[in-house]
């Protein structure tokens, strides 16, 4: 492939990008608000430019494909469309009013129980940054997030490296069952998730792809609990738990911090999920200092 120069059209490579992801150059132009033709002279300037087709193209209905130098433009062009937007970013936080913002994705637990004691040592040593947090529980848009330079870093369950962003494994993170202290399953010597068969528990929303996989998790170990209530807030399901009003399967970093003394948790033996908690950064960007100590201090913490 011919070498990119500084002639590539950035809009270009958007719609590259658009058009893979898309499969077909109509869609992608309906992504974008372009005219199809508009975004075919684009690809079709692309190809001269760099000397090799892009795309197969079948002809008729069928979706276009990228060819094997246009999967390699592909991934160029993902990288220095997030090189750009980080760029835009970075100058955009930087100048609202001459302070430093970190931005940090955060699901509720990371917020609440994982993120407080870092902060604690890092305002020492960076008193001027501003920490925003962001909370989402998308891996996607996550990723998305972190390399187009709208989040620095953030948290995330179960992710893993790819081509724009690195997953940082922080701490394991194995579901067990939040019940009272007064519960006869805190009496029983070897319980396991078994003893949800039957019990009313309280949930987390659907919404929430944990929740679908926990749930799929039962129905292969022939589990029917009687989900009673179900909440998107951590705070409310402890509640309901400590209220007695059902059991619930939590993460043991959120059950270690209950916040009601009549809550205590059970650990089953067995794993029902794999669950790893880890820090996203971006792959193809550079790390202020402060983003640096940062991830440093996390680590640090949660080794202590």
């Amino acid at each position: 492939m011919n070498e990119i120069d500084s002639g590539v059209d950035l809009r270009a490579l958007r719609a590259l990008v658009a058009i893979a992801d898309a499969g077909s150059f109509r869609a992608a132009a309906t992504r974008l608000g372009y005219s199809q033709s508009a975004i075919s002279h684009r690809i079709a300037a692309l190809e001269r430019r760099l000397g090799v087709a892009l795309f197969a193209r079948p002809g008729g209905r069928g979706g276009v494909s990228l060819t094997t130098d246009g999967q390699s433009a592909y991934a160029h062009a993902r990288r220095a469309i997030a090189a750009v937007e980080a760029l835009e970013a970075e100058v955009g936080a930087g100048a609202a009013d001459g302070r430093t913002a970190l931005r940090v994705g955060v699901f509720q637990t990371a917020a609440a129980e994982l993120l407080p004691p870092a902060l604690r040592t890092f305002r020492r040593e960076w008193p001027r940054v501003e920490v925003v947090l962001s909370e989402n529980d998308k891996l996607d848009r996550i990723s998305a997030q972190i390399a187009r330079g709208s989040l620095d870093l953030a948290f995330a369950r179960d992710a893993t490296s790819d081509d724009r962003v690195d997953a940082i494994p922080l701490i394991d993170d194995p579901l067990v069952i939040l019940t009272r202290r007064d519960s006869p399953i805190v009496t029983l010597k070897a319980p396991t998730f078994d003893v949800l068969d039957g019990a009313e528990v309280v949930a987390w929303t659907r919404r929430w792809p944990m929740q679908l996989e926990l749930e799929a998790a039962w129905r292969r170990r022939a589990i029917s609990p009687r989900v009673v209530f179900r909440t998107e807030d951590n705070l409310a399901l402890q509640r309901l738990v400590a209220a007695g009003l059902g059991d619930a399967c939590i993460g043991r970093v959120a059950a270690q911090h209950a916040i009601d003394p009549a809550l205590t948790w059970v650990e089953p033996a067995e794993t029902l999920i794999d669950r790893r908690i880890v820090l996203l950064t971006p792959r193809n960007r550079e790390q202020t200092a402060a983003t640096l100590t940062l991830i440093d201090t996390i680590k640090a913490h949660l080794r202590g």
